[in-house]
């Protein structure tokens, strides 16, 4: 019975054409497409493609698909120690060639035409871009990003977490989220939306008498919540003793407004705090590095203006 030939065989074999192995210094470094290679080596579609599908076969080359095209780029780290050598001195030597320095040069025309393209679009998209973006990847995708600054080995205070969508936002990225609500339809609301999640905490409780002990937390959100206090100031005290030193707050509320109407409606009980109060509150408590911002308003709601607060526990 007959040996296997050698390995080294095998790759000679698929490499013997000194097309594919210009091909692979093409690939070596840059996902292609066949009409990218097509165009840089000067070739029809049906001599490309019977060279990549030997490039395949041997395992020199592998290919990702991406929309109705495919690319494909050399399998540099999956190649055995021979081949890997053999891939050098074929570099080595074909590489200075007056064809694969013309391939080279066209490469970078083709990657700099990737680039014009990329430009083109968003010259021409510049006043739609929000649109566009927004009916691809919703209105939201940024909020939910920020929650990665998060640390992942924080234990975060959603405190008045409502229905629980920033304790949603949050615990893909941190140790453990301990949601606090004054009411039971609220934690049972949120109770269904957390269903998935296993480092959720849902406790009742008053924001003036939080149900956490002491220097629990290393951060904590209060997300239009505060307006509903009778007395902020215990609420803002509670947060700090929950708070580690060093702890932040996140606090967003409303800015002063006149809607009366919001306390029968919805048992409002400030009408939005200044920000001289809200600095008072938080220094009286025992923060620093108070920061108070007011937040860009969105054009399509109709609710009064928002701040958003940032502090650090002493």
């Amino acid at each position: 019975m007959p040996s296997r030939a050698p390995a080294i065989l095998d790759h000679l074999s698929a490499l013997s054409d000194p097309t594919r192995s210009r091909i692979l210094l093409l690939v070596d470094r840059h996902e292609l497409t066949v009409s990218e290679l097509c165009a840089i080596m000067q070739l029809p579609q049906s001599t490309m493609s019977r060279h990549l599908k030997a490039l395949a076969d041997s395992g020199w080359i592998t290919a990702r698909a991406e929309g109705t095209s495919n690319l494909y780029v050399m399998t540099r780290d999956e190649l055995d120690p021979s081949a890997r050598r053999l891939w050098l001195l074929v570099r080595e030597q074909v590489g200075p060639t007056p064809a694969a320095v013309q391939d080279q040069r066209r490469l970078q025309a083709a990657l700099a035409g990737r680039r014009t393209k990329s430009q083109e679009f968003f010259s021409s998209s510049a006043g739609q871009w929000d649109r566009v973006r927004d009916e691809l990847f919703g209105e939201r995708f940024h909020l939910a990003a920020f929650a990665a600054l998060a640390s992942s080995t924080w234990t975060v205070g959603d405190l008045g977490c409502g229905t629980g969508q920033v304790s949603a936002a949050l615990a893909p990225f941190v140790e453990r989220v301990i949601a606090v609500d004054a009411s039971a339809a609220m934690l049972q609301a949120a109770k269904k939306r957390l269903h998935g999640f296993d480092n959720i905490d849902l406790r009742r409780g008053d924001l003036e008498a939080l149900p956490i002990d002491a220097a629990r937390l290393d951060a904590a959100t209060l997300m239009l919540v505060l307006h509903h206090v009778p007395e902020p100031e215990k609420a803002i005290a509670e947060v700090a003793r929950v708070l580690k030193p060093g702890g932040r707050l996140l606090l967003v509320d409303m800015q002063p407004h006149d809607r009366d109407s919001y306390r029968q409606q919805m048992g409002h009980v400030w009408l939005g705090f200044s920000d001289d109060h809200i600095r008072r509150i938080l220094s009286e408590s025992g923060f620093d590095a108070i920061r108070i911002v007011p937040l860009s308003p969105d054009p399509k709601v109709k609710g009064p203006g928002l701040f958003v607060a940032t502090a650090r526990r002493h």
